[in-house]
């Protein structure tokens, strides 16, 4: 992650979380159009599309066939207002000139979708393998922007280079290594997967089969010697995981920046539990019912409305991502009757297997667990700290009991 942002390799989630969430709230940086690229060395058309022509694998045994898509992402455009959006979807090859396109409900492609439908049209796209890593961190975001691509500049600090798509006018990274152009028909659902997913278990489709839209490809561009991404997804912890948490990381607190909520010092997104379901934020609490405010905002936000299960609330002397202090402030801070509150409706992934084969998968429930020692409280617990001058004392004279 540090690598790909440009940063240090000795820094941690959170503080990457951190330069994020510091970049997205300054002045965007547009991306730049370019007439020709990397992208357009190969041209295939007609009869020489082929699907299969990359070595896309079948993961695991009871994966559905060869997955084109587990590090890919789609460029769509609003049909209404121009914006481009940049999505992460699953897509499983289906035939030599057709992949699936694992567009979940409610999602803003499949917002995107439904207005072509509505208006009785096929809808352009353009899958995207390659390029500025960047580009997959801000298509599983989950932000706000006219144009994906300017999300991508702004972390980068420069204008990433675009080219149009010729037949959809789709920008695509003009350094890219391999693209599907073509299109989406609302009407036509086809049947893909099942395939092991982020949770660590085979989709639903193992049971029954999931209708689901499906990309035509009329045109494939590659690079000379192209590198086809993939990861592996399945179960925690991959890099999947650590993407997701990663990225939900910075939508969240970008999100509790813009709400101007104060106090919040960090906010770690498990990568063991799916990258997605649980959420740590640590505050320093500022006025009575603070912790709440800060649980309620994370639910109500753009990020944390969809998918989150649980979110704990720490005091500012833990850090999110300190998963043993967390624990303990859980055992010895938590109080479940006083620290619980329980939602019992909020949008979920259907993707989550603790909702079960008979329940609506898009609702689920959520708990708040405030971890924290009231602002209120007059007398609170003395924690156990050493003496720092004793401390001092024994690392001066450390070589003197030959521990060195």
């Amino acid at each position: 992650l540090a690598i790909i942002l440009g940063k240090s390799s000795g820094f941690s989630m959170v503080e990457l979380t951190k330069e994020w969430v510091n970049t997205a709230v300054k002045e965007v940086i547009r991306a730049k159009e370019q007439k020709d690229g990397p992208i357009f060395e190969n041209i295939l058309e007609g009869n020489k599309v082929d699907t299969f022509a990359f070595p896309s694998p079948k993961f695991y045994e009871l994966d559905g066939g060869r997955y084109f898509g587990t590090a890919v992402f789609m460029v769509l455009q609003d049909p209404e207002t121009g914006d481009i959006n940049l999505g992460t979807y699953r897509m499983g090859i289906l035939d030599d000139k057709t992949v699936g396109v694992q567009i979940l409900k409610g999602k803003k492609g499949d917002r995107i979708m439904k207005k072509y439908g509505k208006a009785g049209k096929k809808m352009p796209a353009c899958a995207i393998i390659g390029g500025d890593p960047l580009h997959i961190f801000a298509s599983a975001a989950t932000v706000k922007a006219k144009s994906g691509y300017d999300v991508v500049s702004s972390l980068r600090g420069e204008p990433v280079e675009i080219v149009k798509a010729p037949l959809t006018g789709l920008p695509i990274p003009a350094s890219a290594e391999i693209v599907l152009e073509g299109e989406v028909d609302p009407q036509n659902l086809r049947n893909e997967g099942p395939f092991g997913e982020y949770t660590g278990y085979y989709t639903e489709e193992l049971i029954k089969p999931i209708p689901k839209p499906a990309l035509e490809v009329k045109r494939i561009y590659h690079r000379n010697n192209p590198i086809l991404w993939e990861t592996s997804v399945g179960r925690p912890v991959g890099d999947q995981h650590i993407l997701y948490a990663f990225t939900r990381n910075a939508s969240l607190w970008t999100d509790l920046v813009k709400m101007e909520i104060p106090g919040i010092k960090s906010v770690y997104t498990l990568p063991e539990a799916s990258g997605r379901f649980i959420v740590v934020v640590s505050v320093e609490q500022m006025y009575p019912g603070h912790a709440d405010q800060i649980g309620a905002a994370v639910i109500a936000s753009n990020t944390g409305m969809y998918g989150i299960k649980m979110v704990i609330i720490v005091d500012d002397d833990i850090n999110a991502d300190d998963l043993p202090r967390v624990w303990w402030a859980l055992g010895t801070r938590y109080n479940p009757a006083r620290g619980t509150q329980m939602i019992n409706r909020g949008r979920s992934t259907p993707l989550d297997p603790s909702l079960g084969p008979e329940d609506n998968k898009f609702i689920t429930s959520r708990i708040i667990m405030d971890a924290t020692l009231p602002f209120e409280w007059k007398v609170k617990p003395t924690e156990i700290k050493l003496s720092e001058s004793m401390l001092t004392k024994v690392k001066s004279r450390w070589s003197e009991y030959g521990l060195d």
